[in-house]
């Protein structure tokens, strides 16, 4: 059973790798995470918030379940074009609670495949544009608050701290490998298995 892991989970700095293959795996995998991304009242989740080391995110800008027909999943996404910039405020589902000013481009044009395998290309600006973004920086192993600047990261250093302070808690009851293992797993896990990391470790971790 797949989880949406936290901040300072290794995962979230792991660079994804590309799909190989569209399967009935991946398509279960896809529902379970729209189903944690609904409970979460999120937007967006990404491959590496479950634990997988996989280039693919899904979207729902609605954040409702009931809006089945808004949703995307986009695999293998690369940003193909950007527009000018602006500040808006974001917040992440592995970092429950933060929210803070982003700057990033306006708006974005992204290229993937969807579920089908079909190419596909989206361009977008606003929650959308932002959201493809936000989920495409995750696949990179990248966080919204390594933009932010000093004074910003500052305002947030107690939160860090806090979210620090659980994993590591955690890992000690048990709830996770060691942070070594835990990227061990992700460089080896083959595709299109896809067997999370982000549950309990075995018992000879």
């Amino acid at each position: 059973m797949l989880h949406i892991v936290k901040y300072p989970h290794p995962a979230l700095r792991f660079a994804s790798r590309p799909v190989e293959r569209i399967d009935e795996d991946l398509k279960a995998v896809v529902r379970e995470m729209f189903s944690l991304m609904y409970e979460s009242r999120g937007v967006g989740l990404a491959a590496n918030q479950v634990g997988l080391p996989f280039r693919f995110f899904v979207l729902n800008v609605t954040a409702d379940p009931d809006q089945a027909d808004q949703e995307l999943v986009f695999i293998n996404p690369e940003i193909v074009k950007r527009h000018s910039w602006e500040d808006d405020e974001e917040g992440c589902l592995s970092l429950p609670g933060l929210y803070s000013k982003v700057r990033r481009p306006k708006k974005v044009k992204v290229r993937a495949y969807n579920l089908s395998g079909q190419e596909v290309e989206f361009e977008a600006d606003e929650l959308f544009g932002r959201a493809m973004q936000h989920e495409i920086d995750h696949l990179d192993g990248k966080l919204f608050i390594d933009y932010l600047g000093p004074l910003a990261r500052h305002g947030i250093k107690g939160n860090l701290r806090t979210f620090e302070s659980e994993f590591r808690e955690a890992q000690k009851a048990g709830a996770y490998p060691e942070d070594a293992e835990i990227i061990r797993r992700l460089k080896e896990m083959p595709a299109p298995t896809i067997a999370a990391v982000s549950g309990p470790a075995p018992a000879d971790a």
